[in-house]
């Protein structure tokens, strides 16, 4: 069971929960995903709105691999490298937490970072699942 909380004290967030509590039977760890596609090749070098769509596009199989949904998400942690593409990273979250009934919203840390693992990264996202 996952319960998302927005103390009125806190406000409430656009798109996200301030706490999420779990009382679950698995804990699901999504390793940090990437604007890599199947085969290993960067897809959008330079295209953030790309990168993005890929890498939730990748949220979405590491997903489905352990038979869960973005609403089985409690956590993402968003490491951008250039915080001017918040909006655009918006666009490409939205759709997929709208992908749910009701709307996925875990609880979200967004960082910028001065750089990724690979040169050609824009953005990268870990997570934490739970079923």
């Amino acid at each position: 069971m996952i319960t998302r909380i927005n103390p009125p004290e806190l406000g409430s967030p656009p798109g996200y929960s301030q706490i999420v509590e779990v009382t679950a039977g698995r804990i699901i760890f999504i390793a940090g995903q990437t604007a890599l596609d199947r085969d290993g090749n960067v897809v959008g070098s330079n295209d953030f709105a790309a990168q993005a769509e890929q890498v939730f596009r990748n949220l979405t199989i590491a997903l489905e691999a352990r038979g869960c949904t973005p609403a089985n998400l409690v956590k993402l942690t968003v490491f951008l490298t250039d915080m001017d593409n918040l909006g655009p990273y918006r666009e490409a979250r939205n759709p997929f937490f709208a992908s749910v009934t009701p709307p996925a919203a875990p609880a979200v840390t967004l960082v910028e970072v001065s750089k990724l693992y690979g040169p050609d990264f824009l953005i990268e996202i870990e997570a934490i699942a739970a079923a």
